[in-house]
């Protein structure tokens, strides 16, 4: 059945909806770890630039909407801005009992757990939504059992046949035939090898994928590994026991992570097109779509974003958590924080690198939507 685009108006609200909900979940990571530290937290914002409401609260944390709602920020006591830089000459400008709630003045450890809560709070978030559609829902079963090789593709060039089960493929372990089709997406007309089981013999051959590009219902084309298998067994939902559920909502998230950073890789070595990337112009298209088609998909597409947003923000390019975490690492070795002109430096760098990233990007999603 054909549905059309969602509307302008029901995209933005949907898009502003899912990041108001993810960047306040990352941002209440390096919060409450902050707190449990007894660091005080001067601003807590969603959302950059002027004030458009807000409160304070008895501990003297103000929270707030700003106009500019692409993200977010935490600010500590002592910080000189958004990026918790210090002020210049803290040790000038402050008491014992100011110091003794400055972000700044904890132990390097205390900072680095600080920082790193924001991303791995996203991952737990994400693990919460998927434990929650596993107990509740269920998720699909199918083994990756092959019932039929496609003529003249990749799999009948490697002798695959019906009833064999895939085991590997490109290093990754399958586990379903979720997993095979997540898997072989990620490899269009590259060279991969793949391990499957016949009766009681296992068997491995290089094979080149053939390329398949898809166009979504919403028009979105896609390009994608192709094997050349059905698979056996109607697919069918189940759901799991509370332990169970859990222990598979971790797989679940380490799985992407996985599938994200083998994306990420092909495109830094080149064998993935850049034209891959989306920016936040594509982000919200695909959030008004997903939404659009329900509230499953919707919260579904929230997990993804939240594991992709913690994945991004430990890359370590000054400006992002992982920058932050980079530098207390430094301390950690040398005995002493890094110089304040050398993580300015940083900061100056990983700022041009961000912005001219996201030009890029938008760009690129712009085109792509004009095509």
């Amino acid at each position: 059945m054909e549905t059309g685009n969602p509307g302008l108006i029901f995209t933005i609200i949907s898009f502003l909806i899912a990041l108001t909900i993810l960047v306040f979940v990352h941002e209440w990571g390096h919060y409450i770890v902050a707190r449990l530290f007894k660091v005080r937290v001067d601003v807590f914002s969603i959302g950059f630039g002027r004030e458009i409401y807000g409160r304070t609260d008895k501990n003297g944390t103000r929270w707030k909407f700003s106009i500019l709602p692409l993200g977010g920020y935490v600010k500590f006591y002592g910080d000189a801005n958004q990026t918790s830089q210090g002020t210049p000459d803290l040790d000038s400008q402050m008491s014992d009992e100011e110091k003794a709630v400055c972000f700044h003045y904890k132990p390097v450890g205390q900072r680095a757990a600080i920082v790193a809560a924001g991303p791995v709070i996203n991952f737990l978030f994400a693990i919460l939504i998927y434990f929650g559609l596993f107990v509740s829902i269920g998720q699909p079963v199918q083994p990756a059992i092959i019932a039929d090789v496609q003529p003249d593709m990749p799999a009948q060039g490697i002798g695959l046949q019906a009833g064999d089960k895939i085991l590997s493929v490109a290093g990754h372990k399958i586990e379903d035939a979720r997993a095979l089709i997540r898997t072989v997406s990620l490899y269009p007309e590259m060279t991969v090898d793949i391990v499957w089981l016949r009766d009681q013999d296992q068997f491995s051959q290089k094979v080149t994928l053939a390329e398949d590009v898809q166009i979504d219902r919403f028009g979105n084309k896609y390009r994608r590994g192709l094997l050349g298998v059905a698979l056996d067994a109607p697919q069918s939902l189940q759901r799991s026991g509370v332990f169970e559920a859990m222990g598979e909502a971790v797989s679940e998230t380490v799985t992407m992570v996985r599938l994200m950073l083998t994306a990420t890789g092909q495109v830094i070595m080149g064998v993935r097109s850049l034209d891959d990337l989306g920016g936040p112009v594509k982000i919200a298209k695909v959030t008004g779509e997903q939404a659009s088609l329900g509230i499953l998909a919707f919260i579904q597409l929230v997990a993804l974003i939240s594991i992709n947003l913690g994945l991004v923000n430990l890359f370590p390019i000054p400006m992002l958590d992982g920058g932050h975490l980079l530098f207390h690492l430094f301390e950690a070795i040398k005995g002493s924080p890094v110089s304040a002109r050398i993580q300015e430096m940083g900061y100056m760098a990983g700022f041009a690198l961000i912005i001219s990233l996201m030009l890029f990007l938008t760009l690129n999603d712009l085109q792509s939507l004009v095509q």
